[in-house]
């Protein structure tokens, strides 16, 4: 037992120990609740006898359940954990309805569907191509099912019109559904519960085969979660619920954090145990995050502390606007990088939403700085982007055939699938280019007149390209493509406006930056399509162990740690977002808040602007409530930014000659 209990504090010890009844660690961010959860697995085992194969315990994200697992099998050197049980909610859901398909009216071989399947069935209802109308369904629908609300139900209780036709198409969905054999991701939730609380024999042999069960993230569950959980736990409660009020940040998605408090409900007998001790971040950084979080209302008080001292003071900054604020970043990274000698990988750029991401990339890419994005789409992974690059990759190289075949489609020009086809087996059986072989003759042939003078217009299109790209500044030639390929409307013909509008701002945000890095390094069309190529192999090659800086919106952080934080853009109408300002729903946004101040482990950087861009027109911005809360600090101001950036710029340049001559040597 003392090697099970081994490191760790009073509180996790007590955790780990107790079994008469159900308990609920409230584990504050960075407390060892995963510690908390694989040691009292292995003291299931060894102490008390359980044998693994009726040990479930339950995550969120198959991340968490590979790292609890790697744990597990490091220290359970002559334990036996054969058969034990580590997985998400879902793979537990699903392990269920495998074993149980005949008494749920389901065949063997059912099929699951994903995001983009249930959509298409949803399109076909409502017979319409709309994006945002369809993902506003899924999720009204996803609610739903989350809420074990059935679709009769949601009929019965539609409170308007618009609710109504939701509800019908709700059912007519489910309807789709049952006829195909099919489930969803919601359906590996929702149908556990329904059989379970219809048929109490399989229910029995479920609560035999489970017979403790251990709860990651408690507080991200919904109403369907808990109660497949309560049906589990039986009326004993034999299970241990890990989780945290102040780190609720997804109640779009369903989680209530309400079931802490029903818990201790539905529970007379609910044991408490309170992890406070911190095992990442200085004291400076959790007071602050405790400042914060005291303005929300409480279930449960709770104070984060450390035994790491004070550490760096929290620096907060105000900016004109947000490319200063990205560029003041990139070299902050990038002096504190060569000063200290640390990983890139050391550092995190936190933010509340996608769009964030744009500005900072380029910033980043401006100082040749590594990064990897998480939580969002990669910049360079739209497609007005790639549509694009096609056009420069063919007209640098007229043997990339993949640029090709995206190029001459996008926008269409009257080409068809099958000319394409014929047109790439002609090139195949001449082991030459799609792009040289819409030249000869012996295509020609193959080819009707009508297809064959739009392809011939294309390639003197990238011809009258690959000519200028050499004799003319990269920024025109880019604007001139745009221009005679009719992108702008393009969208506007094939996307919603917004959409259209938001895509468009993404490409000449792509093309203003090109331009710049043409003219400021002297670069030609051909040498920016290079680098452009480059970064986007480095896109596709990053993983989560590369060494580059970490951009991420604050969800997507929830659970990481970094030594070095950047909180970006704290203004309220990003953080806290306008919507939850218009709806008078600050509490979790200030739980986002907390989330990202206690990311960091050494130093935290918070920052906001002046003035930000939206729309073509520039809007006044006010720093976020959230900085005064964190307590007294002091905002450094404009002229202080300017003096730092010159001292930055003098620092950065000693650094680089220094470099420089070494490599002399």
């Amino acid at each position: 037992m003392h090697e099970i209990l081994y490191k760790l504090n009073n509180e996790q010890c007590e955790a780990v120990q107790y079994n008469k009844g159900p308990l609920l660690v409230l584990a504050g961010a960075g407390s060892g609740k995963t510690r908390v959860i694989t040691h009292k697995i292995l003291y299931l085992i060894k102490e008390l006898g359980i044998q693994a194969k009726h040990i479930a315990a339950i995550t969120f994200t198959n991340k968490a359940a590979a790292e609890m697992q790697e744990r597990i099998s490091k220290m359970s050197v002559g334990i036996s954990t054969r058969g034990l049980v580590i997985c998400t909610f879902h793979a537990l859901g699903l392990k269920i309805i495998r074993e149980e398909a005949l008494s749920l009216g389901y065949k063997k071989n059912f099929s699951l569907l994903d995001s983009y399947d249930s959509g298409k069935i949803i399109s076909d209802i409502t017979q319409t191509t709309d994006k945002s109308l369809l993902r506003m369904i899924q999720t009204k629908i996803s609610l739903w099912k989350n809420s074990f609300v059935s679709p009769e139900k949601a009929v019965s209780i539609s409170s308007d019109e618009a609710d109504l036709v939701h509800a019908k198409i709700y059912q007519q969905y489910q309807d789709t559904l049952t006829a195909y054999q099919a489930l969803d991701f919601d359906d590996l939730i929702r149908l556990p519960v329904e059989l379970f609380e219809n048929n109490l024999a399989i229910l029995h042999k479920w609560q035999l085969k489970i017979r403790y069960l251990l709860v990651d993230e408690y507080q991200d569950t919904n109403n369907c979660q808990y109660r497949l959980i309560k049906l589990l736990a039986g009326t004993n409660g034999l299970f241990t619920a890990v989780g945290d009020d102040d780190q609720s940040i997804y109640a779009w998605r369903g989680a209530n954090s309400e079931n802490l408090n029903i818990l201790a409900t539905d529970y007379k007998l609910l044991k408490i145990i309170k992890l406070e001790q911190n095992y990442r971040s200085t004291s400076t950084i959790l007071n602050a995050a405790n400042q914060v979080i005291k303005n929300n209302p409480k279930l449960f008080d709770k104070k984060l502390w450390s035994e790491f001292g004070a550490g760096s003071p929290i620096k907060i900054y105000s900016y004109a606007n947000d490319e200063a604020e990205a560029d003041s970043i990139a070299r902050k990274v990038m002096l504190q990088q060569l000063h200290l000698n640390n990983k890139f990988s050391d550092y995190a750029i936190l933010y509340r939403s996608n769009f964030q991401a744009r500005v900072l990339e380029q910033a980043f890419r401006n100082y040749k700085i590594p990064y990897t994005i998480s939580g969002g789409q990669s910049f360079f992974d739209k497609a007005e982007i790639k549509d694009i690059m096609a056009y420069l990759r063919l007209i640098v190289n007229e043997d990339d055939d993949l640029a090709f075949i995206r190029a001459i489609t996008t926008p269409k020009r009257g080409i068809g699938a099958t000319t394409l086809d014929k047109l790439s087996k002609y090139a195949t059986f001449r082991n030459i280019s799609m792009f040289e072989a819409l030249f000869e003759t012996g295509f020609a042939q193959d080819c009707n007149n009508t297809q064959l003078e739009s392809l011939i217009n294309f390639g003197e299109f990238i011809n009258e390209f690959q000519f200028k790209q050499d004799k003319a500044p990269a920024g025109e030639l880019l604007a001139e493509l745009l221009r005679k390929i009719n992108y702008e409307t393009y969208l506007f013909e094939s996307e919603e406006e917004k959409n259209a509008q938001k895509r468009l701002a993404n490409l000449n945000s792509f093309v203003e930056w090109l331009s710049k890095k043409g003219e400021s390094d002297n670069k030609s069309l051909i040498e920016l399509s290079q680098m452009v190529a480059l970064i986007n192999l480095l896109d596709g090659n990053s993983k989560d162990e590369v060494d580059a800086v970490k951009m991420t919106t604050l969800h997507a952080s929830k659970g990481l740690e970094y030594p070095y934080v950047f909180l970006i853009s704290c203004e309220e109408g990003i953080l806290p977002h306008q919507e939850s300002i218009n709806n008078n729903a600050i509490e979790e946004e200030r739980r986002l808040m907390y989330v990202g101040i206690t990311r960091a482990q050494q130093e935290l950087n918070v920052s906001f602007c002046e003035q930000r861009r939206k729309a073509g027109s520039v809007e006044t911005r006010e720093q976020s409530r959230f900085i005064e809360e964190m307590g007294e600090f002091n905002i450094t101001n404009e002229a202080a930014r300017k003096s730092a950036k010159i001292n930055d710029q003098i620092e950065l340049m000693d650094k680089f000659n220094q470099l420089k001559s070494l490599i002399k040597k």
